[in-house]
């Protein structure tokens, strides 16, 4: 291929399809009870066992790419010839973006006849992931490392992302949420919608009471903003925290009300990176429609 695409384990999509599409990936890192580990698509601890820890009071911490670790995996690729467009995580959720771009800076100098192209992807967990998706659809019709990173940077905002979380105990233990607003909200069942916004930040959109009302909810925002409305047929993805059934129940729904999706709902794992601040529980549906405010 004439380059390389590539982005970070926060895409959260499945090895196979990372395989698959020719998407290369670097792994962010994670901590149960103070132990370390790659965040290596469930490779070190699979997603079952990682969800049931937290679920069983273990403490987690994540940490980004640093950019000597940037510089290592670029560095193979440059040696071989070839040039890199990386996407990072929103700089909304993350510094790494900066990170690779230091090493980008640095190794410039080092081979200035290769190329090295850095974009925010302003996404993150399976909606990152969709988009590159999409780019790889681009590289392999033929298109250049300018016109895929041209095209990343004027669409990266139309893909939707909207969360429901069903348990709020992780957003009080990591201080997102008071103790008192936490035990209103399970008490009354209160489940929050929230998205991403164009500057690449989850914002709290509407507290619902249910959870089948919440998942309803997803449905009926990508009916309001999916491209095309009901004729929508783009891909579509979901990502959950030991929470499949659920996820499955409203792919379901989705493929009931829009007839010409292409190909059926995606359902992945929320990474461990992302998963550490969310806890089990959590739903999130990535779509391509309007753009994102």
């Amino acid at each position: 291929m004439s380059f390389i695409l590539s982005c970070e384990s926060t895409a959260d999509l499945s090895q196979e399809h990372f395989d698959a599409r020719g998407i290369h990936y670097v792994p962010f890192h994670f901590a149960i009870n103070g132990k370390q580990y790659l965040d290596d698509l469930g490779q070190s601890i699979p997603f079952d066992q990682f969800y049931a820890e937290m679920a069983n009071g273990a403490k987690t911490e994540t940490s980004q790419v640093n950019v000597d670790e940037f510089i290592q995996y670029f560095t193979p690729f440059l040696e071989a010839g070839q040039d890199i467009l990386h996407v990072s995580l929103s700089s909304g959720l993350s510094g790494v973006s900066n990170s690779a771009m230091v090493a980008k800076k640095q190794l410039d100098a080092k081979y200035p006849d290769r190329k090295i192209e850095i974009v925010d992807s302003l996404a993150a967990s399976s909606g990152y992931g969709l988009l590159m998706d999409k780019l790889a659809d681009l590289r392999d019709a033929g298109q250049t490392i300018d016109d895929v990173q041209g095209w990343a940077e004027a669409n990266k905002l139309r893909v939707h992302h909207w969360f429901i979380s069903t348990d709020l105990s992780y957003y009080v233990r990591l201080g997102r949420l008071s103790k008192v607003s936490g035990w209103f909200g399970t008490q009354f069942h209160i489940v929050p919608l929230l998205d991403m916004d164009n500057t690449g930040h989850l914002t709290p959109r509407k507290k619902l009471r249910g959870k089948k009302m919440a998942e309803k909810a997803l449905v009926d925002q990508m009916t309001d903003h999916a491209e095309k409305g009901l004729a929508y047929d783009g891909k579509c993805y979901i990502s959950q925290s030991a929470f499949y059934d659920d996820a499955k129940n409203v792919a379901d729904m989705i493929e009931d009300r829009f007839k010409q999706l292409n190909g059926p709902v995606e359902i992945n794992h929320i990474g461990t990176t992302i998963g550490s601040h969310t806890g089990p529980g959590t739903i999130a549906l990535f779509f391509w429609g309007d753009k994102r405010e």
